[in-house]
């Protein structure tokens, strides 16, 4: 048995703050080993369940995060940026699984540091007329390759979103939101324990299914008209919207390809203070 772990930060254990998780800052030192604790703790709980091999995708900001030197001699680490399948990348490597751990609740929604891959500008994602945060998306695109989301961890409104595209997954609610930037947190010393349990049992689930594939539609919504006229210039991207911009892929992973350059250029766009 062979699963894959995208690994976000936000959706970490005690994660609750801008510094918490951006590099180089004093509070994203001691949340980094936190955060590898969670890993390690999933990993326990896969390889208890009868996974032979566990490769971790290193899945936030620049995707340097993780301490290799601290993680589960069984595991593996993919780690760096520009990779073609960025948070998901790995998914077409013959996995029988996937687990989303330290994801967050999207864009325009409650949660604790909620976004979708744009920490600021990007408002609201929609995937074929369903809002849509980096789970969504990111299941759509296992499913296109016939693998099953099995487990989620994030805070509590991340596992709710978890459970409308992810049904049958274990969910593992690390904390509880009170606002964007604050949360009832629970300590390693219990959440570990709950994440290694949920992964034992999640490897149940790691059977592989029949690929989803088929065209999807993309809508992006940015926080300011100038984004959205930039995105607006990429081939086969409709500007819908004074802020808002669609588009269409044949597949779930040109999709994401598309989403991908659309949240670049307009990252690029943002010009000081104003956005």
């Amino acid at each position: 048995m062979r699963i894959l772990v995208s690994a976000d930060m936000e959706g970490a254990t005690g994660v609750t703050w801008t510094d918490d998780v951006l590099p180089g800052t004093e509070p994203w030192r001691r949340w980094r080993r936190v955060f590898t604790g969670d890993v390690n703790a999933c990993v326990e709980g896969l390889v208890a369940g009868g996974a032979q091999d566990v490769l971790v995708n290193e899945a936030h900001n620049d995707q340097r995060n993780l301490l290799l030197e601290d993680l589960d001699p069984r595991a593996r680490m993919l780690t760096g940026r520009h990779k073609p399948l960025s948070m998901m990348q790995g998914i077409d490597s013959g996995v029988d699984g996937v687990v989303f751990l330290g994801y967050h609740a999207g864009a325009g929604e409650e949660g604790v540091l909620a976004h979708t891959y744009l920490e600021n500008q990007v408002t609201g994602v929609w995937l074929d007329g369903v809002p849509a945060s980096e789970g969504r998306l990111n299941a759509a695109l296992a499913a296109e390759h016939g693998v099953p989301v099995i487990m989620v961890t994030g805070d509590d409104r991340t596992c709710a979103d978890a459970a409308t595209w992810a049904p049958d997954a274990r969910l593992v609610p690390v904390k509880e939101c009170v606002s964007r930037y604050a949360a009832i947190c629970r300590p390693p010393a219990v959440t570990h324990p709950l994440i290694t349990t949920a992964a034992r049992e999640a490897t149940a689930r790691a059977t592989r299914h029949e690929p989803r594939t088929g065209p999807h539609r993309v809508e992006v919504e940015f926080d300011a008209t100038h984004l959205a006229a930039a995105a607006a210039v990429v081939p086969t991207v409709e500007l819908l919207a004074p802020r808002r911009v669609g588009f269409d892929a044949d597949s779930m992973t040109l999709a994401m390809q598309a989403f991908k350059v659309v949240t670049a250029i307009a990252a690029g766009a943002v010009e000081g203070v104003y956005g």
